[in-house]
């Protein structure tokens, strides 16, 4: 549709680029926030299925890391494809597969038709509607404010859920788990046209210089040669297991173990998102400005102290919100980060097929985290082994982030 913002020499066309840009960062903070909410919804109906149908928690979070196992295999060759051909023929399908499995889940009865339709086929879905791989469609189109751009549209994981988890619980509530389902399922319908009108139909980093194209075999042969993809792939693999894993899937049946209604732990969750927001840009403004290395170890450190408050709340609602707040800044954040020293260290060329790599050992490891809090409830009856994890795993990311080169250093050109 257009070149990208740093390379384009005629000032009405870098003009133009540069609104392409941030169309691409609108339409991606919508659908992150509609793909985000979407994925709570498996959290929110955990503790209905248990009691209507006789599903144990451990198989709701066996379909909850399922789907983050499908999308781990999913977010890399998307993203591929968004370095080689563009995002709008992918991100439509991602959607309508979205649909579909959503769709599917509304009328499941049996503990398989879960596996089915929201582990493997909505799982499909989230990989390619994943913020990795609208990393790789706006970083191109944006160089001072890249990080930023990018944090605009990891805020749509916060603000989705902010506005969209308390409507779904109230939907929950008063027509069932059934009728939240089917109207996710609607409203990725509704977005289809949109990706299909407002994407560019190319990726922004064709024809933007004459460097010959390197094969996909020869880009990850390259990556899996650099240190600094090793440093990010296993602190984000922990990232994973310490946010998505634990919390997106067992904040709301801690809550409701600790004895808070659905709707109230719904609103947590809610402010937990809402100051998610504040926390997600306030990273991609610092990524801009100050070391990057640090400010992610930083992140890191500080959600491991978070867990230590989670583990005091009982049935004290004012803590569940302290813990919601302290939480919240802190969660999201690392995402602008990891993006802005992939673009910088990795290069954009290879945007797509490192962020979804990345996004793939996130899922792995929330995958992990998902899982493994299910056996931990089931077993001991408590989330207590599952927050110690949490605490230690957590540390050991920040310490990782560490090792990450304050600049990039020459040698690595994939691109």
């Amino acid at each position: 549709m257009s070149a990208p913002h740093n390379s384009v020499p005629d000032a009405s066309a870098r003009s133009h680029a540069h609104r392409v840009g941030w169309t691409i960062v609108a339409y991606g903070f919508l659908a992150v926030a509609l793909s985000a909410t979407a994925r709570t919804l498996l959290s929110l109906a955990m503790p209905v299925w248990e009691s209507e149908l006789g599903w144990s928690r451990s198989l709701v979070s066996g379909a909850g890391a399922l789907a983050l196992l499908v999308m781990a295999l999913t977010a890399p060759v998307a993203g591929h494809f968004i370095d080689r051909f563009g995002p709008r023929k992918l991100l439509t399908a991602g959607f309508a597969v979205l649909a579909l499995g959503l769709g599917m889940t509304a009328l499941a009865t049996q503990a398989w038709h879960l596996l089915l339709a929201f582990g493997v086929v909505s799982g499909v879905g989230f990989g390619v509607v994943a913020v990795s791989a609208f990393f790789a469609a706006v970083a191109p189109y944006f160089v001072e404010q890249r990080g930023f751009a990018l944090a605009v549209v990891d805020s749509g994981y916060t603000v989705g859920p902010f506005l969209l988890v308390p409507l779904a619980a109230l939907l929950l509530a008063q027509f069932g788990w059934r009728f939240e389902f089917a109207a996710m399922a609607l409203a990725c319908v509704v977005m289809l046209p949109l990706s299909w009108r407002l994407l560019p139909r190319v990726a922004g980093v064709q024809a933007t210089d004459g460097v010959p194209d390197v094969p996909l075999s020869g880009r990850l042969r390259e990556l899996a040669r650099s240190p600094v993809f090793h440093l990010l792939f296993w602190s984000f693999f922990l990232c994973g297991f310490t946010s998505s894993g634990v919390i997106e899937t067992h904040f709301l049946p801690y809550a409701a173990a600790c004895g808070f209604s659905g709707v109230t732990a719904a609103g947590a969750y809610g402010l937990l998102s809402g100051i998610n927001l504040l926390g997600i840009l306030l990273a991609g403004w610092l990524s801009d400005r100050m070391n990057r290395p640090l400010l992610l170890a930083g992140i890191y450190a500080v959600r491991s102290l978070s867990f230590v408050l989670l583990m005091q709340v009982g049935d004290d609602l004012s803590l569940l919100y302290l813990f919601s707040a302290v939480f919240g800044l802190f969660d999201y954040a690392t995402a602008p980060v990891v993006a802005s020293l992939v673009a910088s260290h990795l290069g954009v060329r290879v945007m797509g097929l490192s962020m979804g790599l990345l996004g793939a050992g996130h899922s792995l490891g929330a995958a992990l985290g998902a899982l493994a809090g299910g056996v931990v409830f089931d077993f001991y009856g408590s989330y207590r082994g599952l927050w110690l994890m949490s605490i230690v795993l957590a540390v050991l990311a920040g310490l990782i982030a560490v090792f990450i080169p304050k600049v990039p250093r020459l040698g690595f050109r994939p691109h």
